[in-house]
């Protein structure tokens, strides 16, 4: 009879130590971690506005059935399942889905990963009433391709929340000289400077891809507080975007 079970204890325990890197606060993911409270912030504050939801209640968000694209280790999908969303976190990176995975079931979190893209979950027909696109846009080839998308794994009336970072010399020397070449925060190279989306620009491109941008902030760094906070006004280097598809 052959044998059904086919787990690797060894390489479970890789994927522990990956999942313990991805949730340390002082390793290498520090600076999303930093971020985090920020960006959930702005997040579950246009989802409530949007859906008419209490934040102050135990599971706002259920009923809800809500994508996080681009997920890595699942710091966006876990919150959003704490607060009674159905989750589904998507990654083209194949090796973070594991992780995530080991993440969310030593919380005891129902999260369903997979190592897929935007453009093959609107080929299966998947639909959802929140899209969670945060720090992926300056990342792929085609941004108006991909937040079309987006767009179509949309339900009409469902909202996506889009952050990238501003092209500019303060973005570059914040994001690149600095985060990556001074700080150490990210690995050399983690960001293309040509590749960076000013707001207008992204603006422009969530209206080609269908969708209405109905809001846009700005996160910012503050070296003394070594903390971040929204803005109203100050997009010059991280922002974010909110926006509807038409019902």
């Amino acid at each position: 009879m052959a044998n059904l079970n086919t787990i690797d204890a060894s390489e479970i325990e890789k994927f522990q130590a990956m999942a313990a890197e991805w949730w340390d606060p002082d390793g290498k993911f520090k600076p999303l971690h930093m971020l985090n409270p920020c960006r959930l912030s702005y997040i579950t504050s246009q989802i409530a506005a949007e859906f008419g939801r209490d934040l102050t209640t135990p599971h706002p968000f259920k009923g809800l059935r809500i994508l996080d694209i681009g997920c890595g280790g699942g710091l966006l999908s876990e919150p959003m399942a704490r607060l009674g969303a159905t989750v589904v976190g998507a990654d083209a990176a194949e090796r973070n889905i594991p992780v995530a995975r080991v993440h969310a079931e030593q919380q005891g979190l129902d999260i369903d990963y997979r190592h897929t893209s935007a453009e093959a979950l609107v080929e299966a027909g998947e639909t959802f009433d929140a899209v969670l696109n945060m720090e992926v846009v300056e990342h792929v080839s085609d941004p108006l391709a991909f937040l079309s998308a987006c767009h179509d794994l949309l339900k009409p009336g469902g909202l996506m929340t889009c952050s990238t970072i501003n092209r500019n010399a303060k973005s570059y020397a914040m994001a690149i000289i600095g985060a990556e070449h001074i700080m150490r925060w990210l690995p050399k190279g983690t960001h293309e400077w040509s590749k960076f989306i000013t707001p207008d620009e992204l603006y422009e491109l969530l209206s080609k891809a269908g969708l209405d941008p109905v809001d846009r902030k700005g996160f910012v760094f503050n070296p003394i507080s070594w903390s971040w906070r929204l803005s109203e006004r100050d997009l010059s280097v991280n922002y974010v975007t909110a926006s509807v598809r038409p019902s």
